[in-house]
């Protein structure tokens, strides 16, 4: 497939993905139309398919608002908590040392400031956990606050280009949480010890996702595996983050309808990455336990085909002959440079099972990864996406795979 085609064939999924359908968030009926696209197209292109359901919690909030007085302040549902219509005595905490010592019981309390910093990892999530993290949802959850509102700057390392950002983003945290900007919540510190009312329509709605698993080749055998996430953010349409993925599957499943080669295909396209959960990478763990030996490599896809500058190939734990086999590919297309070592992906899944693997993204965005401003957020949109860029990276892995495949 030459790359004016290969360009068409990546334009024609994205568009699919990202102005068709939209946000994909993980539960929601978009995501699931998502997932029933990715599935019809490998059906069709031969590929034996298999959608494994995953029992998850959609959201939806009707807005919030807070008040002290005649005093209103701008806040927003913390995504995936419970809604609340609660009244109480607002008190300001900015260090977990000054929270560890506080009586929560029915107040409400604003955190802002040194414990606000960082996004709290899901308490559930099991990927990445830090203690301290661990630590703050079990001290508030000991201390029974009627709600929490938290006040956040920027944070683009951990929470993409969002400002404010949800502190929490959790559904298994049971305090219902509001949202503000860092300069609202001082405005909010003058009413600390007053009354103030809070109210969030947000409400938690069971429901379904699926991973969605193609294959070629004989399952016993050792295999390469190759992924991207489906699923968006809330509010963004996820272009780069990761319809760009999606797309570079989508195209590889056609180039390799045919593929024969000893060594077998998996595609799989994982529902949970920007999900609290991360229901589809437990899954996937939880039904190759045991088996992960039985992987040479995983090529992952997330953020590729950025505008600006270069695609990359990130290498982990490489054997020699993959090793020799990725720069002959390098040295081939000069569109793609050897990226910088990025954990903050579904790669990380498979290196944390022993595997080698590649992550496939943007130059720039591994560089600008502690400051960029585009991912979860509304601009990342088509309009930041260069398709010659993604269909350079279906050719580069495709050569890459044929190399591993034939020895070659």
């Amino acid at each position: 497939m030459n790359k004016n085609i290969l360009t068409e064939t990546v334009k024609k999924h994205l568009q699919v993905l990202c102005e068709q359908i939209g946000e994909r968030r993980v539960g929601s009926a978009e995501n699931r139309r998502a997932t029933d696209y990715a599935q019809k197209v490998l059906s069709d292109l031969g590929w034996e398919t298999t959608a494994t359901e995953l029992s998850v919690i959609d959201w939806s909030t009707g807005g919030a608002a807070l008040t002290c007085g005649n005093q209103s302040f701008e806040v927003f549902s913390s995504h995936y908590a419970l809604g609340c219509r609660a009244k109480g005595e607002l008190l300001a905490i900015d260090t977990i040392g000054r929270l560890e010592q506080t009586d929560m019981t029915d107040k409400i309390i604003l955190l802002h400031g040194e414990i606000a910093a960082e996004q709290i990892a899901p308490k559930k999530f099991p990927f990445w956990n830090p203690q301290e993290h661990q630590h703050l949802i079990s001290v508030l959850e000991k201390g029974k606050p009627l709600a929490l509102v938290t006040a956040t700057s920027r944070n683009a390392a951990l929470a993409g280009g969002v400002y404010p950002f949800p502190l929490f983003e959790d559904g298994d945290f049971d305090i219902p949480s509001v949202f503000m900007k860092d300069t609202e919540g001082e405005k909010l510190l003058a009413c600390s010890g007053k009354t103030v009312e809070l109210t969030s329509l947000a409400k938690r709605i069971p429901e379904t996702a699926y991973n969605v698993i193609a294959r070629k080749g004989d399952a016993a055998k050792n295999k390469i595996v190759v992924t991207a996430h489906i699923d968006t953010k809330i509010n963004t349409p996820g272009a780069i983050d990761n319809a760009t993925g999606v797309a570079i599957v989508l195209a590889l499943a056609e180039i390799w309808k045919n593929y024969s080669h000893p060594i077998p295909l998996e595609l799989v396209f994982f529902n949970g990455e920007d999900y609290y959960g991360a229901p589809g990478q437990v899954k996937y763990t939880e039904q190759n336990a045991g088996k992960f030996n039985k992987i040479l490599l995983n090529i992952n896809i997330d953020g590729a085909g950025y505008q600006e500058g270069l695609s990359c190939f990130s290498a982990f734990n490489l054997p020699p002959t993959i090793a020799t086999a990725l720069q002959n590919v390098l040295s081939n297309t000069p569109a793609i440079a050897e990226g910088l070592p990025w954990y903050q992906g579904d790669h990380s899944l498979f290196l944390q099972n022993g595997c080698a693997a590649i992550a496939v993204s943007s130059q720039w965005f591994i560089e600008n990864m502690e400051t960029q401003e585009l991912t979860h957020t509304p601009q990342d949109n088509l309009s930041i996406v260069n398709p010659e860029r993604v269909a350079e990276c279906v050719a580069g892995i495709a050569e890459l795979v044929e190399a591993i495949a034939t020895g070659s």
